[in-house]
């Protein structure tokens, strides 16, 4: 559980809404104070538990050796399937489900925590060895030998739907897990019958891991007493962790008490329960000991769900002037061979982020999920919104170039007007408020748009190609449309102004204490000192969501501020009788009780003070509706054709994000943001052997991270258009740097290569895939 007293400078004038404040979690973080899952201290009789993972990527498990393994100096037990299943033992199952490809259900296979009789992928679990140390237990796993009967494999997932492709799952026809479609089919096909240009594109979104600083890890427990499990781990929300691993234990949710650590990076891939955790959870029941796992970075790479993966088609269709008439999308998402409990949500739940900040008046989108022999995937930054975003971006940059429009022209033709809100698009969403044109603008008048021709010509004349791409994402936050889930807050205020406030959104890097500290300071007018904010506890804090989708402060905000109403106007009547006024005469503002219509004011404080006891409200309560957040990004790069580098040169955000909260917090967030995004569209690629499905970049020696040099100072500003969904009039920020970066990075690189005649490249944009497209184009010219 986490509790934080959020000291800071005294008075609540230092902590209004709008005002950059430092953060009140740093000052542990940096000085080696936060305390993570591997750094609580040792229980009595603690266990160490190591996993013995799949080497193969599919094949009959035909046996298990475990015998040197039980011999081994320090082991306590290995446990197999069968262990597994004689304790009823479930498998992990997805939250959700979509049509199935047949028009059945969707298919789910049923995939116990520890492989069986068959192996899916490179790195699953088959068996778990308990020692007294790590490292004891280590290498007691490495002395497990499984025999496995192998078979062909296949990682790809357009390949995966070939005709002759080996089938992950043999009691399912094919590969295909769900097909989804939205939109209006006909309209489309009409719209790309009268066009006067369809431009099509095929693109690849590449599969990448979340690489969190911190490596998954938990510790289990169980009371036989009262047949309670403790979960200690590192989570976005331990709600939903918990509601995840229940079934899985046969118990009910309340049987699972999740306490949440410090979390070093999760970015949606800590955000449900997994596998390991119900393991350690099992193991502690079955052995009477606690029990811990710490992942290493080799096991992250292998065991971690995974990111994006997906093949997109777009055709974007257009008039003789360029305004748009119809888009039609299909994408194939790469599922993995198993379902997690979010893995299905990705490549769906955003789908409405494929219309942009466009009126395209016909709109169609169709989803296929694929099986591969591979990791699942699960959300990632962004969950769907980056991929949603660089496909109708990465389509309109292609209109551009083959209709000799200006990329940011074309675009603002095309934009939905600020007078026109509230906008129904052409597909799922209907969008609230925003003001598109000016962010667009804005952007390009920062980035000094008009000025590049000068730049590029200087950067030729050094022997440089140089490219200038954009993007302007828009995304869902604080969802699902059109009603979002709702969010857990209690206050609690004593009489001398101390707050005790309980969330059931739980922080792992974005600032909750702060932002927390401000609502509450500017609305009340007290002082930010005596607030403690109690979160990460399912005992403590009795309901939650968590944090995710860039949700906290139009959910989380909103109960606190509903907490908040209750109890102002619970005080109304006391505060009348103060300022010998009618109730009905009393209103609210910036702290004070204010009688309507003179200058007479009371502090909220000294009201307070008059209590007897202390004053508590609690509800779970939702928004009224999602928020969308958006912007234009500008990315400006240099590439040496003679090695193929990229060099960043400058890199612009303007984003309508509704109130800034904490601009400090709002641009380290997009900053962090944008970093991911890079790192994607330069860099960062999960890659599989064709043949074997072995991961070939299973440490940082192969998988690129980008690095602190590799970024220019990033330019953050903030179009605010505040939206009336929440009382904050917050959209949402956590997640709005990724969505833009990969469009707008990628969107640099092509047109830094267009005048070489590389006509289109997909991510990671490698030195080695940049110079070979240079080399085959020279070839080809």
């Amino acid at each position: 559980m986490a509790r934080k007293r959020l000291r800071g400078r005294t008075g609540s004038d230092a902590v209004k809404i709008g005002q950059s404040v430092k953060r009140v979690e740093d000052m542990a973080l940096v000085r080696g104070l936060g305390r993570y899952t591997a750094d609580l201290p040792a229980a009595e009789g603690e266990l160490a538990m190591a996993l013995v993972r799949s080497p193969a990527a599919a094949g009959r498990l035909k046996d298990l050796d475990i015998a040197d393994a039980l011999a081994a100096d320090g082991v306590v037990a290995v446990l197999t399937a069968a262990e597994l299943a004689a304790d009823g033992i479930g498998p992990i199952t997805s939250r959700m489900a979509h049509p199935g490809p047949d028009g059945g259900p969707m298919r789910a296979p049923c995939s116990p925590l520890l492989a069986g009789d068959a192996v899916h992928f490179v790195g699953q679990p088959v068996a778990i060895v308990l020692a007294t140390s790590r490292a004891a237990a280590e290498d007691a796993a490495d002395l497990v030998v499984p025999v496995i009967e192998e078979r062909a494999a296949v990682t790809d997932a357009a390949a995966a739907l070939g005709p002759d492709a080996p089938r992950v799952w043999p009691e399912f026809p094919d590969n295909r897990c769900f097909q989804v479609e939205k939109g209006d089919l006909d309209a489309v096909r009409a719209a790309m019958a009268r066009a006067h240009r369809v431009v099509a594109r095929r693109l690849r979104v590449s599969r990448v891991t979340a690489a969190a600083l911190e490596p998954r890890a938990a510790r289990g427990r169980f009371d036989p007493e009262t047949g309670r499990f403790h979960l200690e781990l590192g989570t976005q929300a331990p709600h939903r962790v918990a509601m995840d691993l229940a079934p899985v234990l046969g118990v009910a949710p309340d049987r699972v008490h999740v306490t949440g650590q410090a979390c070093g990076g999760s970015f949606g891939m800590k955000n449900m329960g997994t596998a390991e955790a119900a393991l350690a959870l099992w193991a502690a029941r079955r052995t009477g000991r606690p029990v811990r796992w710490v992942a290493s970075r080799l096991e992250s790479f292998m065991g971690d769900p995974q990111g994006r993966d997906q093949w997109i088609d777009v055709r974007l269709a257009l008039d003789a002037d360029g305004i748009f008439l119809g888009l039609e999308v299909a994408m194939i998402a790469n599922l993995g061979a198993c379902l997690g409990p979010s893995t299905v949500h990705p490549p769906v739940a955003n789908l409405g982020g494929l219309a942009g900040v466009y009126r395209t008046p016909a709109i169609h989108a169709t989803v296929t999920g694929v099986f591969t022999n591979t990791q699942h995937t699960a959300p990632y930054r962004g969950a769907g919104r980056p991929e949603a975003t660089y496909a109708i971006e990465s389509a309109i940059d292609a209109a551009a170039a083959e209709t000799g429009l200006d990329r940011a022209e074309l675009r603002r033709r095309n934009m939905i007007r600020p007078e026109e809100m509230p906008f129904r698009t052409g597909l799922v969403f209907t969008y609230d408020s925003g003001d598109f044109p000016a962010v667009l603008a804005r952007a390009q008048d920062a980035a000094d748009w008009d000025g590049f021709p000068a730049r590029q010509a200087a950067a030729r004349a050094r022997g440089r190609l140089r490219g200038i791409g954009i993007a302007c994402p828009i995304e869902i936050a604080g969802g699902p449309a059109p009603k979002p889930h709702g969010e857990y807050a209690a206050l609690e205020l004593a009489p001398e102004g101390r707050v005790r406030l309980r969330a059931g959104s739980f922080d792992s890097g974005q600032g909750h204490a702060t932002s927390f500290r401000q609502v509450l300071a500017d609305r009340l007018g007290l002082d930010p000192e005596g607030v403690e904010l109690v979160t990460g506890d399912t005992d403590v804090v009795p309901q939650g969501t968590g944090t995710f989708g860039s949700r906290t402060l139009a959910a989380a905000g909103t109960a606190v501020w509903s907490a908040m109403d209750e109890i102002i106007e619970r005080l109304r009547g006391d505060a009348a009788d103060m300022l010998e006024a009618a109730a009905t005469d009393i209103d609210f503002a910036d702290g004070h009780y204010v009688v309507a219509g003179t200058d007479r004011r009371l502090p909220f404080g000294a009201v307070l003070a008059r209590q007897p006891a202390p004053l508590s409200a609690e509800g779970f309560v939702a928004a009224e509706s999602a928020t969308f957040p958006n912007g234009c990004h500008v990315c400006e790069l240099e590439i040496d054709p003679e090695t193929g580098r990229t060099f960043l040169e400058r890199y612009v955000v303007v984003d309508d994000v509704g109130t800034v909260v904490n601009p400090l917090i709002v641009k380290g967030q997009i900053a962090g943001g944008v970093a991911q995004g890079v790192g994607q569209a330069l860099c960062e690629h999960l890659q599989h052997d064709a043949d074997t499905g072995q991961l070939l970049t299973a440490s940082f020696m192969d998988y690129a991270m980008p690095r602190a040099g590799d970024l220019p100072g990033i330019e953050v500003l903030s179009h605010p258009v505040p939206t009336r969904a929440n009382p904050l009039g917050v959209k949402g920020a956590g997640e709005a740097g990724t969505v833009g970066a990969l469009a707008a990075v990628m969107s640099a690189v092509r047109d830094a290569l267009a005048p070489a005649g590389v006509g289109h490249i997909d991510m990671p944009a490698t030195p080695g895939r940049i110079w070979a497209a240079l080399r085959d184009s020279a070839t080809a010219g």
